[in-house]
């Protein structure tokens, strides 16, 4: 399955390139939405922080939503589910408490 879904990816890539219009003009090439030209390139390298504060924010977003469905069923699953969030709490923390001795969250 994998082959074949890699497979339909790279046909939908090379059929855009091969049979996709290429007519740019001035409406096509304006900015979309922001009604704002565009300054300097697009290709900017941003610094690593950007994308660590990011990957943070993925992990502490995904641990609540695994807390949802813990705290609607908590009643019927009983006080196992509390000591594993428990330890997934302490987990994250430990973590967390990594990130902050590296300096992730430093920005100066």
């Amino acid at each position: 399955m994998l082959l074949i879904a890699g497979g339909i990816g790279v046909l939908a890539v090379v059929v855009s390139i091969l049979l996709g219009p290429k007519k740019p003009s001035r409406t096509k090439l304006m900015p979309y939405e922001s009604g704002n030209d565009p300054v300097g390139s697009g290709r900017e390298r941003f610094p690593v922080h950007f994308y660590l504060v990011a990957m943070l924010f993925i992990v502490f977003d995904i641990e609540t939503a695994f807390f949802y469905p813990l705290a609607v069923a908590y009643q019927r699953l009983g006080s196992f589910v509390f000591w594993e969030a428990l330890s997934f709490v302490a987990l994250v923390l430990v973590g967390y408490y990594y990130i902050l001795r590296k300096g992730v969250l430093e920005w100066a």
